[in-house]
């Protein structure tokens, strides 16, 4: 297909992951007000509850009112995770508490960078190549890419909660190929979720890679590290 005329990343799952799990660091914190509830059952609640969620998504809101609705989003989930694990009443002021939790996960502490990151990154933007974050993700993503020192690689950063569409939709691919100056194809779109990432990239006549880090069957546009997709 040719070099690309820009190439876009997801970020969770694909440039970086929680280290350890969100069930870890919901557990730390609240050892810090002295609670203690396992990070094993706040992780299985964590998954079940963010997984019946809808994406962080919010169309029809107001820009000045999205960082607001972003932290109540949040503030659901995580309360709920809290109140199927145990924990709430010992808690207590939840309101209080919740804050230090939020602001947590908009630093470098709860993220772990992938190593083939930065050395792919460099690679590719020594060739050019204009690059961009697509991510069903809230405006945290700015700070944690800052803290992360991945913000410098990036052109454009195009992130559900803003655009009011979450991948697979076309609409936030398509927002950052506006906000990317619509280059040329090929376009690639790589991440860790085949329906979000690979499908949702095909949807709009890009390359779609599906980022399998665990491995998975052979197939083409899989790839287990962003070191297979070095150019030469």
């Amino acid at each position: 297909m040719g070099r690309p005329g820009a190439i876009f990343l997801d970020a969770v799952g694909t440039l970086f992951d929680v280290r350890g799990s969100v069930g870890d660091i919901y557990s730390a914190c609240a050892r810090r007000v002295g609670v203690i509830v396992p990070p094993a059952d706040l992780q299985r609640a964590f998954q079940q509850c963010f997984a019946s969620a809808p994406p962080p998504a919010f169309p029809g809101v107001a820009p000045q009112d999205i960082p607001q609705v972003e932290y109540d989003y949040w503030y659901r989930i995580t309360h709920q995770t809290f109140a199927q694990a145990g924990g709430l009443a010992e808690i207590g002021d939840f309101a209080a508490f919740f804050p230090q939790v939020y602001a947590t996960f908009a630093t470098a502490d709860p993220w772990e960078l992938y190593p083939d990151v930065l050395p792919v990154l460099q690679h590719w933007h020594g060739l050019g190549i204009p690059l961009g974050v697509i991510s069903n993700f809230d405006g945290r993503l700015y700070d944690v890419l800052d803290a992360l020192g991945l913000s410098p690689w990036f052109r454009t950063v195009t992130i559900s909660s803003r655009v009011g569409a979450a991948k697979p939709q076309g609409e936030i691919f398509q927002s950052a190929w506006h906000a990317q100056g619509e280059p040329e194809p090929p376009i690639w779109h790589i991440g860790d979720s085949w329906t979000a990432d690979v499908l949702g990239a095909r949807g709009m006549g890009w390359r779609g890679i599906h980022l399998c880090r665990t491995g998975g069957t052979p197939m083409p546009d899989r790839v287990t590290t962003l070191t297979d997709l070095i150019l030469t």
